[in-house]
């Protein structure tokens, strides 16, 4: 509240507030300012577009836009919300069922938040849960699943191939609560690290 209501000047906190749940329950979701504008029926997507900014500006979360190689598309397309922090999530969240694989989405975007400025995630006929740009060039894909096992195996490993394949990238990663293994798939070399491991690097 101190930080944005009173700083900002906001008058209905109540609004403010639920926002601020809604996000911060759905972790490594996609979201729109025009769907928090009908969820919460506020008047103006502005008001909505200003209040995420905000939430951004106090460091209580960030959001991710979806990548193009066009920056007008980055502002329109859908983005993801991440919590600074799973805690504050896990004590705050809306939600009923903890969602694992998403406090461990979380952990891992804040992981690469402090090793890279420009973050992504790419969605095509598949969706990969990060890109990382550098040098004005994509450098490198992660997928992340609490568990990688045969039912969503398939559907992990293929949102990976395709974004290696659209920055012909050589290699992928997709980080686990533990497991560790690696393989090749048309190609390309998947790398599986639990994510302990991989924020110790």
């Amino acid at each position: 509240m101190k930080d944005i209501a009173v700083r900002f000047g906001i008058k209905n906190k109540n609004i403010l507030n639920k926002i601020a749940v809604y996000l911060i329950s759905n972790v490594g979701k996609e979201f729109s300012y025009n769907s928090i504008k009908k969820a919460f029926e506020i008047k103006s997507v502005q008001s909505v577009i200003d209040y995420v900014s905000y939430f951004e500006d106090a460091y209580l979360l960030f959001t991710v836009p979806r990548f193009s190689y066009s920056y007008k598309k980055q502002q329109v397309n859908p983005k993801k919300a991440y919590s600074i922090d799973n805690g504050l999530s896990h004590n705050n969240s809306a939600s009923f069922s903890k969602d694992k694989g998403k406090m461990l989405e979380n952990a891992v975007f804040l992981g690469l938040r402090r090793r890279f400025k420009d973050i992504f995630y790419f969605q095509e006929s598949s969706e990969c849960d990060f890109v990382t740009k550098e040098k004005n060039k994509v450098s490198r894909a992660i997928q992340v699943c609490y568990e990688l096992n045969e039912e969503n195996k398939g559907r992990e490993i293929n949102g990976l191939v395709d974004a290696l394949n659209e920055f012909g990238l050589k290699n992928g990663l997709i980080l686990t609560y533990s497991q560790d293994d690696e393989f090749l798939v048309g190609g390309k070399k998947v790398l599986v690290r639990p994510v302990w491991k991989w924020l110790l690097e």
